[in-house]
């Protein structure tokens, strides 16, 4: 029995969200359907993480486990010419979903289970001028932001905290809602500010409301000292809106041995 890891990404625009749905394209479910043709068995991957319809991902992980004949080292390509193939693209062509990596791992390793973290970038354009072609791929705002402002508001979410506040309803119901953030950057490149957040863990929604939530502090909206106060009344109510899921990609997940 092998047990194999995924490094994976993905444009998140034509795509249903991650988990797999009746009826509906998701990441899991192409995925799964191309592995069970290599592996000439029925798959089940397990994701690290369930991002939304529109969300995009550089360094998704997932793993499964199972008996098949098709070496490991040869998986992501033979897997990435049928994506390709099933979008009409042909062999030579790059789908919207495509496995980096494919290695075998330890027996008893799991792609979430085992997972110590996850770091996500959120792009926002503040510029007076949209990019139609950057539609599907950033938070488009037309108007100058105040980067240094969102910076001072970004370092209050810094550290352990109950991070209730920003959690969207709908979302799996959990036992506790504190969470541990590394880091939260706000890096300007031109026309773009970057915000790259790490964390131990993240709940529903929750980069996207502190996107929703600095955004408004940038715009003037909120001052920077507010979010100390937001995070300890931990109610949704008074952090700030959930921004869009297309500027929001997962670019990296932690392990330990990994």
């Amino acid at each position: 029995m092998k047990n194999v890891l995924l490094t994976i990404s993905y444009d998140g625009t034509g795509f249903s969200g991650w988990q797999r749905q009746p009826g509906r394209r998701t990441v899991q479910g192409e995925l799964e359907r191309v592995l069970s043709v290599l592996c000439g068995q029925e798959i089940q991957i397990n994701g690290t993480s369930r991002t939304d319809a529109g969300v995009h991902a550089l360094g998704q992980r997932a793993s499964f486990k199972g008996e098949f004949g098709i070496p490991v080292e040869r998986m992501a390509q033979a897997a990435n010419n049928l994506l390709a193939a099933g979008l009409g693209l042909g062999k030579t062509a790059v789908g919207d979903v495509r496995i980096l990596e494919a290695r075998e791992v330890d027996p008893e390793f799991h792609a979430r289970f085992s997972s110590r973290g996850k770091r996500y970038v959120y792009r926002i354009r503040d510029s007076r001028q949209p990019d139609l072609f950057q539609r599907n791929y950033c938070y488009q705002v037309r108007r100058r932001l105040d980067e240094q402002a969102m910076a001072l508001a970004a370092e209050h979410v810094v550290g352990e905290h109950d991070f209730r506040c920003f959690m969207a309803a709908g979302g799996k119901e959990m036992e506790s809602t504190v969470r541990r953030i590394y880091g939260l950057d706000v890096k300007r490149e031109g026309d773009e500010l970057l915000l790259s957040v790490s964390g131990n863990g993240f709940l529903y929604n929750m980069v996207r409301i502190i996107a929703g939530t600095l955004t408004e502090v940038g715009m003037g909206r909120r001052k920077p000292e507010e979010l100390k106060a937001i995070i300890e009344r931990a109610d949704r109510r008074y952090a700030g809106h959930t921004a869009p899921p297309q500027g929001l990609y997962l670019m990296e997940v932690f392990y330990e041995d990994q």
